[in-house]
């Protein structure tokens, strides 16, 4: 996928990001290549065995003549609602995006590659669902059932609706997003009614040949401008306790989802650092090699979503708090977005920092892990500051 001359591979990485617009299917970025599809044919059905569905469909696009089919798309956060996956008619592919958008000039940007990050700021109404206090008071209520050990962890989010007075340029949204953050995973998928969009931090699983990679984040502060203040807020993070907590749920829930089917699981000890345009996140990569060749990636995520990281523990448990404390269906948010090939090889990322847009109007999601210490006023502050990905993109 990943083209070897250096500055073709960058030309050719921003002139797909420029290529986009909302009539494609699909766009996907990541540090492993970058992806646009175009137009749309074997749709995968809603089934209980999405890996197997997965297989079947591109087999049939094999046996249609198509010698390097992708299934590409989205699944939702409940395994159960309808995928938004398929092959497209036609893939193109280059390696991933430079970490900076700055160019030699015999490589300078497209005309069309529009990226007007100084623009007038846009007029918007908002609306926060729920409001602040009605997601404190889920907080508070939730803290009260984990201090009581009926559970370990849940993940409690919340949406912020966005109607403005122009219609959204998906297109300069996906730029602007890809810009901010083009180390993380940029992606849009078409909905049908609305465009899923945004930059994710976390790699749910990847397969390459059989070395699979799985980097589940946990624990998160907001970034400052200050650069003094931001290394602290750096250093609080690794320090903290029920950050550090939070994270290790996470990692035992991924090594023991991934342990049936690897081998040489690699687990380090301790988290790591890393950063976002606007957040810093415990982060652990876990490496493993698949014990059969038969073991997909859609097999691999099937077995990790939903993780900790976006769900809770027990997941019975934490699902129904969700149900509970939730005013609104989270839909393809906290879902998986990505790609898979014949050969079973694949990346699968955790849809985060993103928002569902249509025409006017966007609706963002943020959500925070809550744990038994979790102090409800610090829970608001993350979720609010998650949303500045977005908010930053939209240029609000």
């Amino acid at each position: 996928m990943t083209i070897t001359h250096p500055n073709v591979t960058v030309g050719r990485a921003l002139d797909l990001l420029a290529k986009y617009d909302a009539t494609a299917p699909f766009f996907f970025a990541s540090p492993r290549g970058t992806l646009l599809a175009e137009g749309r044919s074997h749709p995968v059905p809603a089934t209980a065995d999405l890996s197997t569905a997965v297989r079947d469909v591109l087999d049939l696009a094999t046996a249609d003549g198509d010698d390097d089919p992708l299934v590409v798309g989205a699944v939702p956060f409940d395994p159960s609602a309808t995928p938004r996956l398929c092959v497209p008619r036609r893939i193109r592919r280059s390696g991933p995006l430079p970490s900076r958008f700055a160019l030699p000039s015999r490589f300078a940007l497209p005309s069309r590659f529009a990226l007007p990050m100084e623009a007038d700021r846009v007029d918007a109404r908002r609306v926060e669902v729920p409001g602040r206090a009605t997601y404190a008071d889920g907080v508070r209520r939730a803290v009260t059932r984990l201090r009581a050990g009926e559970l370990d962890k849940v993940v409690l989010a919340r949406a912020l609706d966005i109607v403005t007075t122009e219609p959204i340029d998906i297109g300069t949204l996906l730029r602007r997003l890809a810009a901010r953050d083009p180390a993380g995973y940029t992606f849009a998928v078409d909905l049908g009614a609305g465009t899923l969009i945004g930059n994710s931090p976390e790699l749910l699983v990847s397969r390459q040949g059989d070395l699979v990679t799985a980097n589940p984040l946990a624990g998160s502060l907001p970034r400052s401008d200050d650069p003094f203040e931001d290394f602290g807020q750096a250093q609080a993070l690794l320090a903290s306790r029920k950050d550090r907590r939070e994270h290790a749920l996470v990692v035992e829930a991924v090594a023991d989802g991934l342990r049936p089917l690897c081998t040489d699981l690699e687990v380090p000890a301790e988290p790591s650092l890393i950063r976002t345009a606007a957040m810093w996140h415990l982060s652990t990569v876990v490496t493993g090699r698949v014990l059969d060749p038969a073991v997909r990636s859609m097999t691999l995520a099937a077995a990790l979503h939903p993780t900790p990281a976006v769900c809770g523990t027990p997941a019975r448990a934490a699902r129904a708090a969700i149900a509970e404390y939730e005013a609104f269906d989270r839909g393809f948010y906290t879902g998986l977005v990505g790609w898979e090939n014949n050969s079973g090889d694949g990346e699968w990322v955790v849809a985060l920092r993103c928002a569902v847009a249509h025409g006017s109007s966007a609706r963002l999601y943020a959500g925070a892990g809550i744990v038994a210490d979790s102090d409800p006023a610090a829970e608001l502050a993350e979720t609010t500051a998650k949303f500045r990905t977005m908010l930053t993109g939209l240029e609000l």
